[in-house]
C-alpha cells in the first residue's frame, strides 16, 4: 500500500517540477541528488551548481540567519512542491482482515470442519427407511417425534459460537490496534524541533518542518529531515542508523556539510538548512524501497518509532531494493524487540504450550475411547453387520465423538491467556498515561513490577532541574549569597559577565515567567541557565553582549561532552588577538588554571597548594551542602602566530580563574517519599551522577537514598573502575558482585560506568534472586544504559531524543514519583494475570476431566459442545476482561518484588486451583451419577443421538457455570486474603461482567432449548444451582484456612526450574509470534520454533565453550547479548562448577570473551 502512495507521490512531483521550477530555483530531484553526495564531493557540487550554501538559500528563498517568513501561502506551496515531513503510514488492518486472522486458529478450523460435516450429515436421509431397525441400538431414537429434523441445530450452534469467538477476538485486536496508533501518534506529536522563522526561534512539531527551514541542532537531537550545515560548532553525528558505521562523523560547513534524517547529534551544535523532508529524505527513500509497508509492520507492534525504520537497516543498508521478501525477513531479524524477553511472556508461553499439549492428548484419548466403545458395543458384543444404509448413521456418531474431542481441546487450550495479558497491558498503558508514564514498549509495563533495583540520574529526576546560583567565590572572598555587584572589581565583573554570556549555548535563555509572580522560565541547558541567572542577579544583561558577538562570529567552540566536562569558546578581539572563555566542573577546570583574579581583578599566580586549599575551604563546603560547583576562567592568545586549535590539551591549559559558582538544584519535594515507598517495596534505589562525590552524597541523604549509620558505598567513577577491573583492565563479574550490593551512590561517572554497572547488576547471579534493573536517564550519554536496562525511563521534558529513543517508558513530567506509579501498575499487571490464571486453570482442569470421564463412562460428554464453547467464552474472554482490569492498590507496594525466577503459579494459587477443582468435580460427578435420584427426574445418561435435552444434564451445565461465576469472585485475591469482596465496586467492569454473564446464563437455560441442549428449569432447581455455586465462596474460606506449609507437594507445582527457564529467555528473539502474545498462540509453530531455538542456543553455548575464544562465533553474533546471558546462566545452573566455569570464561585463552561487555552492551 505504501508503494502505491509513494509512486503516485513521485508521479505528482514529476508534474509539479515542470510547473514550479520557476517558483524555486531547484526541483525535488535536484535536491535529492545533492543529498546523495558526501564529504568534499558535496562541497564541490554545492559550490559549482549553486554557489555555496548562500546560493542554495537564495534559490530556496530563505535566509540563513532569519529563516523563512512563516507566511502560510509560502509554507503550503513548499509542502506541495517538496512534500510534507512525514512518511505515509501503512493503512491499519481493517476489521475484516482481523476477523480473517482470528479464523486462522487451528482449533477453530477443526471445529468449523466438524460442524460442517455434522450439518451435512443431518440433512442426509438414508434411502430405505426400513433399514433403521437393522442398524441396531445406534438408530434407536433417531426418528423419535421427528427429532431428526432438529439434527442440524448442533452443527449450526457450533458455527454460531465460532462466529462469536472470532468476532470477540477480532474486536479486541482492533481496539488494541487503535490504542497503539493513538499512542504512536501521541509519541510523534511530542517530538518537536527548534526552527528559526522570521528571526524568531520557535519549537515546531517535526511534521511541520518544510524545505528551506533553518533548524537549530544541538547535542542529543535526532535529526528530523535532511539538511545542509550552515554553521557548526564541534559537531559530531552518529550516522550508524544509516551507514552501520559506529564511529562519530565530524561535520563542518566547508568539509562535510551533509546532515541526514534519522541520525543522532552526539556532540556540538549548529544550524542547518532543511533540504529534503518526508519520503524524499534519506530515511524516507529507504522506507519507500522497503515499501513503507514492511517498515510499518513493526510500527504496529509498537516496537519501532518512526525513525527507527532507518535504524533497522543497520546491518545491511538496502540489501536488495526489489527483494521485498528477503528484506522483510532481514528487517524482522534486526528490529526484533530490543529486550531479550519479557519475563512474564516467557513464563506464560511455556505454560500455554504445556497445557495445550496436555489438552491435545486428552482430546485424542477421549475420541479414541468413544470410537472403541461404540465399535466394540455394536460390532463385537451385538455382532451387528456393517450395512451400507447404516453408514450415514454410524458416521454421524463418529462425527459427534470427534466434536466432543475437539471441544475438550478447545476448553483445555487457554487461548484467553494471551488475551488477558494484552488486555491487562493495554488497560494499564492507557491508565498509566494519566500517571505521566508514556509506555513505548508494552512489556516494559509488566517488567517494571518485577524491578528489584532502580539506577537513577540525579539532575532533573531526583532534583527539580531549576538551577540557581546561591554561593559565589571571587576576588579571594567566599560569598554565602550572591553579593551586590558593587562589591566586585569592575574588571572581574566585566570578564565574568562576558565569559558567561558568550561561553554558553545561544539557545539557552531566561524568559519572563508565564504567569504573573511565577518563576522566570529557563530554556535550554539548565546549568547554563543558572549561570545566566547569576548575570541577571549581578544587575547585568547577557543579551546585548550576544547581539554584539553573534554565534557566526565565534571563532571556535569546544562544546561540552562527558569526557571534557567543560566548555570553551574562542573569540577574536579587535586587535587581532584571541580570548578563550572556559567553564566546567570546578575540580577539572581549576587543575588547568595557573592564575586567579585577585580582589582588584588582576591575575596572581595560583600554585598547587593554593588549589588544595581552595578545594578544602571553598569547593568541599559548597559540595557538602549539595551544590554543584562550576569554575569560570579565561585565557588570552596572541594573534600571530595563530595557536594550533586542534591541540586541545595545550589550548585548554594555563587558564586564569575568574570565579567559582555554587549552583543549587533543589530536591523535588515528592522524591523522599517516593524513595521510601520504593525501599518498602523491596526496590533498591541507586544514584548515578556526573556530579562530584560530596554534592552527590549530600543530595542522596536529602532524598533518603542513604541513611547515616548504614553500611553502604558512595564512590566515584575512578574508584568504581579500580574495584571492578583486573590488572588487564577487564571488568570481572566476581569483583562487580563485591561492589554493587552495597553501592548506593556512584559520582563523577561516565556513561560507560553507568552501562557497566547496569550490565553487572543484571548479569549477576550473586543474590538469591536475579536482579531486574530499571534505569532513568535524560542525556544522550544515558542511551547505552537505558537500552541495556530491563526497563529504561527517559525524561519527557528534559530528555534528549536519543534518550527517548533508547527508552521503554517516557516520564512526561520528569518526576521520580511517577516511577513508583509504574511499579504499582507493573505489579498489578502481574497480579491480574495470576488472578486470571488461577480462575482459568480451575475451569480447564474441571471441564477437561468432566468431559473425559463422562465420555469414557457414559459414552457422551455431560457438557455439550455448544455449552463448552459458551463456558470457554465466559471464562476466557469475559473473565480475562474482568480480572485484567482490576485497579492497583497501595498494598501492592508492601511486598517484595517477584524477581526473575519466581514461578508463575505460586503455592497459594496451586492450593486454590486444586482445592476448587476438587469441590467442583465432587459436585458435578455427584449430579451426574446421582442427580436423577436427588431431584427425582429422568436420567440424561445414555441418551440416543438427537434425543431432546434432558433436565438432568441442564442442571449439571447450570451448576457448572454458577460455580465458575462465584469462583471468579474468589479469583480476585491470590495471596490468600480472606475478604474477596474487598474493593469490588471500584471495578465496574468486573461487576457488569459478572452480572451480565449471570443474565445470559438465565436466557440460555430458559430459552436456549435445543441448540444449547438445555431444558428450562423451575425456580427450585435454579435455587439449588445457585446454592451449589455459592458453596464456592464458603469453600474458598476453608481453603484459605489450610496453611501452605502443610502442603509440601505444592512447592514443586508450577515451578519453573532454573534450567528450563533459561533457554526460554530467548525463545522470543527470532519468533515474533510469542512476543506479542496476541497472535493467539499458533501451537504447532511455537513448538517448532522452540525446538529449533533451543537447539541453536545450545549449539552456540557448546561452541563457545569448545572454542574458548570469543563470543563472536558465527552463531553467537546472531543473538550476542542473549547468548552471553545464557552462558552466564549456564554457569549458574550448577553452583559448584560456577567458579571454574566463569574462570574459564575469563582465562587468558579467552581474552576476547572476557572483554565482551563493551561489545554485548551495544548490541
Amino acid at each position: 500500500m505504501g508503494d502505491m502512495s509513494n509512486s503516485d507521490f513521485y508521479a505528482k512531483n514529476q508534474r509539479n517540477e515542470e510547473n514550479h521550477a520557476a517558483g524555486f530555483g531547484c526541483s525535488v530531484m535536484d535536491l535529492r541528488s545533492l543529498m546523495e553526495l558526501r564529504g568534499t564531493e558535496a562541497v564541490v557540487k554545492l559550490q559549482e551548481d549553486y554557489g555555496g550554501i548562500e546560493g542554495l538559500c537564495k534559490r530556496l528563498k530563505t535566509s540563513p540567519t532569519e529563516g523563512l517568513t512563516g507566511a502560510l501561502p509560502d509554507l503550503d506551496k513548499r509542502k506541495e512542491i517538496y512534500g510534507k515531513n512525514l512518511i505515509p503510514p501503512k493503512k491499519p488492518k481493517t476489521f475484516l482482515q482481523l476477523v480473517w486472522e482470528a479464523l486462522q486458529d487451528v482449533t477453530l478450523i477443526i471445529l468449523e470442519l466438524a460442524a460442517l460435516i455434522s450439518l451435512g450429515l443431518s440433512f442426509y436421509h438414508p434411502p430405505g427407511e426400513s433399514g433403521g431397525e437393522s442398524c441396531g441400538a445406534a438408530a434407536a431414537g433417531v426418528e423419535d417425534e421427528g427429532e431428526a429434523d432438529a439434527g442440524w441445530i448442533e452443527g449450526a450452534a457450533i458455527l454460531l459460537s465460532v462466529v462469536c469467538v472470532v468476532l470477540v477476538t477480532a474486536f479486541n485486536d482492533w481496539s488494541k490496534e487503535k490504542q497503539f496508533r493513538g499512542l504512536q501518534s501521541r509519541i510523534e506529536q511530542e517530538q518537536k524541533f527548534q526552527v528559526v522563522r522570521g528571526s524568531q526561534v520557535i519549537q515546531l512539531p517535526v511534521a511541520e518542518i518544510v524545505v528551506g527551514d533553518i533548524a537549530q541542532i544541538k547535542y542529543g537531537d535526532l535529526l528530523p529531515a535532511d539538511g545542509v550545515l550552515i554553521q557548526g560548532n564541534d559537531l559530531k553525528i552518529d550516522e550508524s542508523s544509516l551507514t552501520g558505521e559506529s564511529d562519530h562523523v565530524k561535520k563542518c560547513a566547508d568539509k562535510d556539510p551533509m546532515l541526514l534524517s534519522g541520525t543522532h547529534v552526539m556532540e556540538g551544535s549548529g544550524r542547518m538548512m532543511v533540504s529534503a523532508v518526508g519520503v524524499n529524505s534519506q530515511t524516507g527513500i529507504i522506507f519507500t524501497l522497503l515499501g513503507a509497508g514492511e517498515g510499518e509492520e513493526e510500527k504496529k507492534e509498537k516496537k519501532v518509532k518512526k525513525q527507527d525504520g532507518a535504524a533497522a537497516m543497520e546491518m545491511q543498508p538496502l540489501k536488495s531494493a526489489e527483494g521485498g521478501e528477503s528484506d522483510e525477513k532481514e528487517k524482522k531479524k534486526v528490529s526484533v524487540s530490543k529486550k531479550e524477553k519479557s519475563v512474564l511472556q516467557g513464563k506464560l508461553t511455556k505454560l500455554a504450550v504445556q497445557i495445550g499439549k496436555a489438552g491435545l492428548l486428552m482430546s485424542a484419548v477421549t475420541v479414541i475411547i468413544l470410537v472403541l466403545f461404540f465399535a466394540i458395543d455394536n460390532f463385537v458384543l451385538q455382532k451387528l453387520p456393517w450395512l451400507p444404509e447404516c453408514t450415514p448413521i454410524y458416521v454421524q456418531y463418529f462425527v459427534k465423538f470427534f466434536i466432543i474431542g475437539v471441544t475438550v481441546l478447545v476448553v483445555a487450550v487457554p487461548e484467553g491467556l494471551p488475551l488477558a495479558v494484552t488486555i491487562s497491558l493495554a488497560y494499564s498503558v492507557k491508565k498509566m498515561m494519566k500517571d505521566n508514564n508514556l509506555v513505548r514498549h508494552l512489556d516494559a509495563c509488566e517488567t517494571m513490577g518485577n524491578a528489584t533495583a532502580i539506577c537513577s540520574d540525579k539532575t532533573g529526576t531526583l532534583t527539580t532541574n531549576r538551577m540557581t546560583a546561591v554561593q559565589f567565590y571571587a576576588g579571594d572572598m567566599h560569598y554565602k549569597e550572591i553579593p551586590d555587584p558593587g562589591v566586585l572589581s569592575p574588571k572581574s565583573l566585566e570578564l565574568l559577565v562576558n565569559a558567561i554570556s558568550i561561553n554558553s549555548a545561544y539557545t539557552t535563555k531566561i524568559l519572563p515567567p508565564d504567569k504573573e509572580g511565577g518563576l522566570p522560565k529557563q530554556v535550554g541547558n539548565k546549568t547554563e541557565c543558572g549561570l545566566l541567572g547569576l548575570v541577571l542577579d549581578l544587575k547585568r544583561d547577557y543579551q546585548p553582549i550576544r547581539n554584539q558577538i553573534p554565534e557566526e562570529k565565534l571563532y571556535k567552540v569546544y562544546t561540552f561532552n562527558s569526557v571534557r566536562k567543560s566548555m570553551s569558546t574562542v573569540t577574536k578581539l579587535s586587535d587581532g588577538s584571541f580570548r578563550m572563555y572556559s567553564k566546567g566542573a570546578s575540580e577539572i577546570v581549576l587543575k588547568k588554571c595557573s592564575h586567579i583574579l585577585n580582589e582588584v581583578g588582576e591575575p596572581r599566580v595560583f600554585r598547587p597548594r593554593d588549589k588544595d586549599e581552595m578545594v578544602k575551604k571553598v569547593i568541599e563546603p559548597m559540595a557538602c551542602e549539595g551544590l554543584r560547583t562550576i569554575c569560570v576562567g579565561y585565557r588570552d592568545f596572541p594573534g600571530d602566530p595563530e595557536p594550533k586549535w586542534d591541540d586541545e590539551n595545550a589550548i585548554l591549559s594555563d587558564l586564569t580563574a575568574i570565579c567559582v559558582v555554587g549552583i543549587e538544584d533543589p530536591v523535588r519535594p515528592e522524591v523522599p517519599d517516593a524513595i521510601m515507598k520504593c525501599q518498602r517495596a523491596g526496590i533498591t534505589v541507586r544514584m548515578v551522577t556526573g556530579d562530584n562525590i560530596n554534592t552527590a552524597r549530600a543530595i542522596a541523604i536529602k532524598c533518603g537514598i542513604i541513611h547515616p549509620g548504614e553500611d553502604f558505598l558512595c564512590i566515584d567513577g575512578k574508584e568504581f573502575n579500580r574495584r571492578i577491573r583486573n590488572e588487564k583492565g577487564e571488568v570481572e563479574q566476581e569483583r562487580m558482585d563485591k561492589v554493587w550490593p552495597k553501592l548506593r551512590v556512584l559520582a563523577r561517572s561516565s556513561p560507560t560506568d553507568k552501562h557497566t554497572l547496569v550490565k553487572g547488576i543484571i548479569d549477576s547471579t550473586a543474590g538469591e534472586q536475579r536482579q531486574v534493573v530499571a534505569v532513568t536517564g535524560d542525556g544522550t550519554n544515558d542511551g547505552p544504559a537505558l537500552k541495556k536496562a530491563d526497563v529504561g525511563f527517559a525524561m519527557g521534558i528534559a530528555g534528549t531524543d536519543v534518550a527517548k529513543e533508547a527508552s521503554d517508558i517516557i516520564l512526561t513530567d520528569d518526576n521520580f514519583s511517577s516511577i513508583v506509579k509504574a511499579v504499582m501498575w507493573g505489579r498489578n499487571v502481574y497480579d491480574s494475570i495470576s488472578k486470571f490464571l488461577q480462575f482459568q486453570l480451575t475451569v480447564n482442569v474441571v471441564a477437561v476431566i468432566v468431559a473425559f470421564t463422562g465420555a469414557c463412562i457414559t459414552q457422551d460428554s455431560p457438557l455439550k459442545a455448544v455449552q463448552m464453547l459458551w463456558v470457554n467464552l465466559i471464562m476466557d474472554t469475559f473473565a480475562s476482561l474482568a480480572l485484567a482490569t482490576e485497579p492497583p492498590t497501595e498494598s501492592l507496594l508492601k511486598r517484595k518484588p517477584y524477581g526473575r525466577n519466581k514461578p508463575l503459579i505460586s503455592s497459594t494459587m496451586t492450593k486454590n486451583i486444586l482445592g476448587h477443582g476438587v469441590y467442583q468435580l465432587v459436585i458435578i460427578f455427584t449430579l451426574l451419577f446421582a442427580g436423577e435420584q436427588i431431584f427425582d427426574i429422568d436420567s440424561g445418561r445414555n441418551a440416543p443421538l438427537h434425543s431432546p435435552p434432558s433436565e438432568h444434564y441442564t442442571i449439571i451445565f447450570n451448576t457448572f457455570v454458577m460455580m465458575q461465576l462465584f469462583n471468579e469472585i474468589n479469583a480476585r485475591k491470590i495471596h490468600g486474603e480472606r475478604n474477596v469482596f474487598d474493593g469490588i465496586f471500584r471495578n465496574p467492569i468486573f461487576c457488569s461482567i459478572v452480572f451480565g454473564t449471570f443474565a445470559m446464563q438465565i436466557v440460555i437455560v430458559q430459552f436456549g432449548g435445543k441448540p444449547f441442549s438445555c431444558q428450562p428449569l423451575d425456580l427450585e432447581k435454579w435455587m439449588w444451582c445457585v446454592f451449589l455455586g455459592l458453596g464456592e465462596l464458603v469453600w474458598g474460606q476453608v481453603i484459605a484456612s489450610v496453611p501452605n506449609a502443610r502442603l509440601r507437594f505444592l512447592r514443586r507445582a508450577g515451578q519453573l526450574t532454573r534450567k528450563d527457564e533459561l533457554p526460554e529467555e530467548d525463545v522470543n528473539e527470532d519468533n515474533e509470534e510469542i512476543d506479542h502474545a496476541e497472535r493467539e498462540l499458533r501451537r504447532g509453530q511455537i513448538l517448532w520454533f522452540r525446538g529449533l531455538n533451543r537447539i541453536q542456543t545450545q549449539i552456540d553455548v557448546v561452541n563457545t565453550f569448545k572454542s574458548g575464544t570469543s563470543f563472536q562465533g558465527a552463531g553467537a553474533l546472531r543473538r550476542q547479548s542473549s547468548t552471553t546471558s545464557q552462558t552466564q546462566d549456564v554457569t549458574n545452573v550448577s553452583s559448584p562448577s560456577h567458579v571454574s566455569l566463569s574462570n574459564a570464561l575469563s582465562s587468558p585463552t579467552s581474552t576476547t570473551a572476557a572483554t565482551a561487555p563493551p561489545t554485548t552492551g551495544q548490541c
